[in-house]
C-alpha cells in the first residue's frame, strides 16, 4: 500500500519526519501484529484516521489503544468492539495455526501471545524463566544488560524475546529500570523494534550463536526523567540458548565533558593533576590559558609551581605544597603571577590522595583567575580608604568652622540691654551638633550710645560661609564706629563681596539698624533681606522695605534707608529664613503665618520665644534660624 500524501492536521507529523512518539509506534506495531501489515501500510491507516477525525498522528494513535485496551484487560466483559479495519489490511495471518482469530473476537489470545501474535511462552520450544541466581547475578552486573529469552512459534521461529534478568543499571528509553525490565516482551513494549538492523542482529546473534554488535544510532530516551535525543551502541552475545545484550549510551561522557568544559569557561577554573611518583603533570586546557603556559611548553611539575607565581607569593606557596605532600594539608592559596598580560591573581586549590602507608601518590587541584574579582576588591578598598580620607577631612573642616562660629557667635540663645533697648537673640542650626552656616547676628552698643543691631545670611555652608560672615560682621561693626551711614555701608560690604582675594564670590543678604535712644529713631536698611517684624499697640505688621539687592550680585546696587519710631512697649523682630520658609509656599503665606503668630502670643509670653515654639517644627525645615527680639523700654 502506498505511503498517504494527503496533509496531515497540524501537529501531526509523519514517521520518519521528526522523532515520531512512543504511542505512535506501538500503534504501528499493534496494526502490524493483528494484520500483518507493513510498517507504511499500518501508518498510513493511522493517518487516514487522524484526517478523518481532525486529530494529530500521536492523538490517533492514542484513541487506537485505548480502544483495544478494554478488549484486552477484560476479555469476555461485553465491550464495544472497536472500528473494524479497512480490506486493504487483508485477513490476519494463521500465525497461531487454526485457532488464531482478531483481538476483538478473542482478545485473551492475543493477550496471551504478547500482543503480537506470537505463541504463549509455556509452549513448547520457548524456553523457561531463569532461575533466582541468575537474576541476582545480572543485578550486580555494572552498566547496562539483560539476558533475553527467545519465545517461538510452532514453527519454531523466534516470535519475541522476553527480558529475564537485568542490571541494575539498565534503563530503557521510556526510563523503566532494573528489576522493573524482567518479563517485558520487546515487541510488546517496544513494536517499532521489529524488522529493524537491531531485530535482524539479535536472531543473526542467537542462531549463528556468534557476538553481534550493531552500528551506532540515535534515539529520544528519558534518560534522568529528561527526554533527550542520545546516540547508542548495542552488542548482542549468545548464552545457554539466549542472548546477553547490553548497550551503552556514547553520548553521556561527551555530555559530562561538555558541562565540564562549560563550568570552567564560566568559573574561570582549570584542573590539574600532579603524579607525585612519577614526577608528572597533567593539566586542562583552561589551566594553560589561566597561567598563559603555551601548551606546547607541557605542564609545571609540582615542585615548578612555585616558580610561576611573582614576588614573595612564591615562598609561600612553596611552603603550602611542602605542607601537602608531609602531611597532607589541603591547599587553597591565592597567588599573583606576572605574565607578559600583566599582572593577575590564581587561586590554587589542592588535595593529596595518600597510599595506605601515608606517602602522597596523586595531586588534583584546580586553578582559577580571580583577577577580576581581587582587582575589584582592591578598588572597593581604595574608595574606602579615600572615603575615609574625606570623612576625616569633613570633620575636620566642621570642628574648624564650628570654633569659628563659637568665636563669633558664643551664645546660641541671650538677652542683653542695649541704649535702652531689651535685645534677646537666638540661633537654632537646622542639623542640632552641626552649628556651621552663614546665618549670623550683631547686637552691640558704639561709642555714641547708639546701638547696631544686624541680622544676616551668606550663602552656603562650611568654612567659605563662615570666613565671609566673619568678614561682614567685622567690616559692618567697623564701619558703624566710624558713623558711616548705613546705605553706604551695605555698598562696600557689596565690593568686599565683589572683589575677593581668592575670586570666588559668595553672596548675602542682611539687615542693618541703627537705633538712637534720645529720638527713640529706628533707621534700617536690608540688601535681599526679609522685613521686619513690629508689634505697635499690640497689631503685629510686617514693615516695607526700602531699596536694596543681596550682596554680592551686582556692582552698581542702590540701598536706600527707612526709619521707624520706637514707642515705649514697641517690638521689632529681625530674622533669617529659616522662621518662616516652608517648601512649595510662598513668601506671602510666611509672613501671614509670621503674624497670626505673634497675634496670638500670650499676654506675659515672651514674643521670641513663643514664635520658635509655634514655627520651629523639628524636621520641618531644611535653614538655620537666627532672630534678634527688640523691646523698647520707657
Amino acid at each position: 500500500m502506498a505511503r498517504a500524501s494527503a496533509r496531515l492536521p497540524d501537529g501531526c507529523a509523519r514517521a520518519g519526519e521528526g522523532l515520531p512518539g512512543a504511542e505512535v509506534e506501538q500503534a504501528k506495531g499493534v496494526l502490524m501484529a493483528l494484520t500483518g501489515a507493513s510498517a507504511e501500510a499500518a501508518e498510513a491507516e493511522l493517518v487516514r484516521r487522524a484526517l478523518r477525525d481532525g486529530r494529530s498522528l500521536t492523538d490517533e494513535a492514542r484513541t487506537l489503544l485505548a480502544g483495544l485496551r478494554p478488549h484486552l484487560a477484560a476479555p469476555g466483559a461485553g465491550a464495544e468492539v472497536p472500528e473494524a479495519l479497512p480490506p486493504a489490511f487483508g485477513t490476519v495471518p494463521d500465525l497461531l495455526g487454526a485457532s488464531a482469530v482478531a483481538p476483538w473476537a478473542a482478545p485473551e489470545a492475543f493477550l496471551e501471545a504478547g500482543g503480537s501474535g506470537a505463541a504463549p511462552e509455556e509452549e513448547p520450544g520457548a524456553e523457561q524463566a531463569v532461575d533466582g541466581a541468575i537474576v541476582r547475578l545480572f543485578d550486580a552486573l555494572p552498566g547496562m544488560v539483560v539476558l533475553l529469552t527467545p519465545l517461538r512459534g510452532p514453527g519454531g521461529h523466534v516470535t519475541d524475546f522476553r527480558m529475564d534478568a537485568a542490571s541494575s543499571g539498565a534503563v530503557d528509553i521510556f526510563g523503566v529500570s532494573g528489576r522493573d525490565l524482567i518479563g517485558r516482551r520487546l515487541l510488546t513494549a517496544y513494536p517499532h523494534l521489529r524488522g529493524t538492523p537491531l531485530w535482524e542482529g539479535y536472531l543473526t546473534a542467537l542462531a549463528t550463536s556468534t557476538v553481534w554488535s550493531g552500528e551506532p544510532f540515535e534515539m529520544e530516551d528519558a534518560a534522568d526523567g529528561v527526554v533527550r535525543l542520545s546516540r547508542f551502541l548495542v552488542r548482542a552475545a549468545p548464552w545457554n540458548g539466549r542472548l546477553v545484550l547490553s548497550w551503552a549510551r556514547l553520548n553521556a561522557d561527551a555530555r559530562d565533558q561538555r558541562r565540564l568544559d562549560v563550568m570552567q569557561r564560566l568559573g574561570n577554573l582549570g584542573w590539574a593533576d600532579w603524579d607525585v611518583a612519577a614526577d608528572t603533570a597533567t593539566w586542562s586546557e583552561r589551566a594553560y590559558a589561566i597561567l598563559e603556559r603555551d601548551p606546547a611548553d607541557g605542564p609545571v611539575t609540582l615542585a615548578g609551581l612555585p616558580r610561576l607565581v611573582a614576588g614573595e607569593d612564591s615562598a609561600g606557596l612553596e611552603e603550602d605544597l611542602r605542607r601537602l605532600l608531609a602531611e597532607g594539608t589541603p591547599v587553597d592559596r591565592t597567588c599573583r603571577i606576572d605574565p607578559p598580560s600583566g599582572i593577575r591573581y590564581v587561586r590554587l586549590v589542592a588535595e593529596s590522595e595518600r597510599a595506605a602507608d601515608g606517602s602522597p601518590i596523586e595531586v588534583r587541584g584546580f586553578l582559577q583567575d580571580v583577577t577580576a574579582a581581587k582587582r575589584a576588591e582592591q578598588e572597593i578598598l581604595a574608595h574606602e580608604r579615600n572615603a575615609h580620607l574625606q570623612l576625616g577631612r569633613l570633620r575636620a573642616e566642621r570642628a574648624l568652622a564650628a570654633r569659628l562660629q563659637e568665636a563669633l557667635l558664643p551664645i546660641a540663645q541671650e538677652s542683653r540691654t542695649l541704649s535702652g533697648l531689651q535685645v534677646d537673640v537666638a540661633y537654632r542650626p537646622a542639623e542640632q551638633g552641626l552649628n556651621v552656616s552663614g546665618d549670623w547676628y550683631s547686637a552691640v552698643e558704639l561709642p555714641d550710645g547708639s546701638a547696631l543691631l544686624v541680622v544676616g545670611d551668606v550663602g552656603g555652608h562650611g568654612l567659605d560661609s563662615v570666613a565671609t560672615m566673619a568678614q561682614l560682621r567685622f567690616t559692618a561693626k567697623g564701619m558703624a564706629v566710624t558713623g558711616t551711614p548705613l546705605p553706604d555701608i551695605l555698598a562696600r560690604l557689596n565690593t568686599v563681596l565683589l572683589h575677593a582675594a581668592d575670586g570666588h564670590i559668595n553672596t548675602a543678604t542682611m539687615i542693618m539698624a541703627r537705633y538712637r535712644p534720645d529720638t527713640r529713631r529706628l533707621s534700617w536698611v536690608q540688601a535681599g533681606h526679609l522685613p521686619p517684624l513690629m508689634i505697635h499697640d499690640g497689631l503685629p505688621l510686617i514693615l516695607d522695605r526700602p531699596a536694596g539687592v543681596l550682596l554680592g550680585a551686582t556692582p552698581d546696587p542702590v540701598y536706600t534707608e527707612a526709619v521707624v519710631t520706637l514707642d515705649p512697649g514697641d517690638e521689632l523682630v529681625l530674622y533669617t529664613d529659616g522662621l518662616i520658609e516652608k517648601p512649595g509656599e510662598s513668601l506671602d503665606d510666611g509672613f501671614a503665618r509670621l503674624t497670626a503668630t505673634a497675634a496670638a502670643t500670650p499676654p506675659g509670653v515672651n514674643l521670641l520665644d513663643h514664635l520658635l515654639a509655634r514655627l520651629d517644627a523639628p524636621g520641618g525645615r531644611r535653614d538655620d534660624i537666627c532672630a534678634l527680639h527688640i523691646l523698647a523700654g520707657s
